[in-house]
């Protein structure tokens, strides 16, 4: 099995606030992306781009993965924000607006040309609908791609649809991510959830992520951390249920039976995959 990097709970942090990016040093949270686009006045930019640049030389986030956002291709800033951030060698350089396969096959080229390290992944935002319907091939076309990033904001702007409880206007398009994303061998992560207030909401939400495949969610706010991180992580009645199903299985193979029974439910091979992934997560997110 490869590694389980738990990304439960990604923060968004402008990247012009000094003191966000200091208390985001000792916040729970197992990832960042420290934002040069939407966060960030234009006249701020270029202050913004030296201090990302700099947490992410740090090595003052411990095992926090730490990203940052880069402007979209196109954008006046684009080109600067790749060459700085490349060089700095962050977890990861996060594009927004990726629609199309070429985009991540030119962007993952341009970054090798900036030097970046082999450690620095590419993680494409995910939100519009051309991007939707391309997720399997966006997630397929660079080795150096390793997360895509829904951009639930944008998408429900692109779809002309309504925000509304329960996100049924979305749903088709968040479970065409997970099986994108999925075929391609790659993470995923769910939208933000605007209302820092809703606290019922936003549990809501997580769970309906989780429910769907999604690794895990991005944030804006530290307050979402807790419960982020308690939703994307296997309970305690998982973690017990996938440890019995790995020992009803050995024990029948044992006994020479290609098939178990837990509870009254049947345990093939594939309830075993899933019950070692969960341990792996457990483990994963303990180590924190």
């Amino acid at each position: 099995m490869s590694e389980v990097r738990p990304r439960r709970s990604v923060l968004y942090l402008p990247a012009s606030n000094e003191r966000a990016l200091e208390k985001a040093k000792s916040l729970p949270v197992d990832g960042l992306i420290l934002d040069l686009e939407d966060a960030v006045a234009p006249d701020a930019k270029s202050a913004a781009r030296e201090l990302a640049c700099a947490a992410a030389v740090s090595g003052a986030y411990g095992m926090r993965e730490l990203t940052i956002r880069i402007n979209g291709l196109g954008s006046p800033w684009h080109e600067d924000d790749l060459a700085a951030v490349c060089a700095a060698g962050p977890a990861g350089i996060v594009v927004p607006k990726v629609s199309r396969a070429d985009e991540v096959r030119s962007l993952a080229s341009a970054m090798t040309a900036a030097g970046a390290p082999e450690h620095t992944s590419l993680w494409a935002m995910v939100e519009t609908p051309r991007a939707i319907l391309d997720c399997a091939a966006i997630g397929d076309a660079s080795e150096r791609l390793t997360v895509l990033v829904l951009g639930t904001n944008d998408l429900v702007k692109e779809l002309g649809a309504q925000v509304v409880p329960g996100r049924t206007p979305l749903v088709t398009a968040l479970s065409m991510a997970v099986l994108g994303a999925r075929a391609a061998g790659v993470a995923v992560l769910d939208g933000v959830y605007n209302d820092v207030r809703d606290a019922d909401g936003f549990v809501a939400e997580c769970r309906q992520g989780r429910e769907l495949g999604f690794d895990g969610k991005t944030l804006i706010h530290p307050g979402q951390v807790e419960t982020a991180n308690r939703v994307f992580a296997p309970s305690d009645d998982e973690v017990d249920t996938a440890r019995r199903t790995i020992a009803a299985f050995e024990a029948a193979q044992a006994e020479g039976r290609a098939v178990a029974t837990l509870d009254g439910r049947l345990v093939e091979s594939l309830h075993v995959d899933t019950a070692h992934r969960v341990l792996a997560m457990h483990a994963a997110v303990r180590s924190r």
